[in-house]
């Protein structure tokens, strides 16, 4: 069976740093993974993607100077590390993993998905 649990999540305050963790099951460990966020009313916006070995790493453009996401494979932990956090930022964030990805930026790429974790950032 394959879970992802995110958490970390919590109101910070404009200009503050989160780092939000994603803790799957084995069977995730060597599948490429990603970092996700959906605002109310807003589609799913990719953010970061990573793969097992870290030989590549995608960012959007609008977080690749604020956001890094790492993996802990003996942890089957992933995190995104999130600096200088803007009420912009608000939004539920989710982590996805695939078992095979073409467009590391498409939501529809991602076969397992954690159940989300809130961010709000105050201004």
């Amino acid at each position: 069976q394959v879970r992802l649990v995110e958490s970390g999540g919590r109101l910070v305050q404009a200009g503050d740093s989160l780092k939000l963790s994603c803790v799957h099951s084995e069977t995730v460990f060597n599948m490429p993974m990603a970092w996700f966020r959906q605002a109310p009313g807003r589609p799913r916006e990719f953010l970061a993607a990573r793969n097992y070995g870290g030989t590549f790493e995608y960012y959007s453009d609008s977080v690749k100077d604020r956001f890094t996401i790492t993996r802990d494979n003996a942890r089957n932990t992933a995190y995104l590390q999130m600096n200088n956090l803007q009420p912009a930022d608000t939004a539920v964030y989710y982590c996805a993993a695939s078992r095979q990805v073409k467009d590391h930026s498409a939501a529809s790429e991602y076969d397992f998905w954690g159940q989300g974790t809130q961010v709000t950032v105050s201004s």
